[in-house]
């Protein structure tokens, strides 16, 4: 793992549970992997947070992302939740989003174990149907013919811009970055 450099803005950091949080209740993420001409590949997914890492899933037949995770395991996870996008100050820049994200590093393993795929998809279900629909649960088919993965991460890192108060967005507060500009 490559050392991680100081995040700019260190006063976005999230605090450690509020990332995990975050993991457990966002809807999708993108995972990234590395091509064998050095390019990243970047899907988006949908995904479980359960034991410490992050499941996914899909086809069984091989494809870029398989193909990607068989060459170099390393990867990177990203969620975010995006929030609403603010004026702080009186030019078009001086414009800014409310978020949250996390980030998380490590390397993408498949996963054979048909309990733990058993368990991910339980939890898959639990996850994202939210409704009744009178369908057998816990009965999944075609279990055999989807890849699991797995990312064991070995750095997390969460940010957050949390909306301002009306007080401190544009035009009752001024925070320019450049107040000394002058529109032509």
């Amino acid at each position: 793992m490559s050392q991680a450099p100081a995040l700019r803005r260190a006063d976005r950091v999230m605090p450690e549970a509020e990332t995990l949080a975050l993991l457990e209740r966002g809807f999708c993420g993108r995972l990234a992997t590395i091509g064998p001409d050095g390019y990243p590949y970047c899907l988006p997914m949908l995904y479980v947070w359960m034991e410490g890492a992050v499941f996914l899933h899909n086809s069984s037949a091989r494809g870029h992302l398989r193909a990607n995770v068989d060459l170099d395991a390393r990867a990177c996870f990203e969620v975010d939740e995006p929030n609403q996008v603010f004026a702080y100050g009186r030019f078009e820049c001086d414009t800014g989003l409310a978020y949250a994200s996390a980030i998380l590093f490590g390397q993408v393993m498949v996963v054979e174990d048909r309990q733990i795929k058993q368990r991910f998809f339980e939890a898959l279900m639990k996850k994202y149907m939210k409704e009744d629909t009178g369908r057998p649960t816990g009965f999944f088919p075609r279990i055999d013919n989807i890849t699991l993965y797995t990312l064991n991460p070995e750095r997390i890192t969460g940010k957050q811009c949390p909306l301002p108060e009306l007080s401190q967005r544009w035009p009752a507060s001024d925070r320019s970055m450049t107040p000394n500009a002058k529109p032509n």
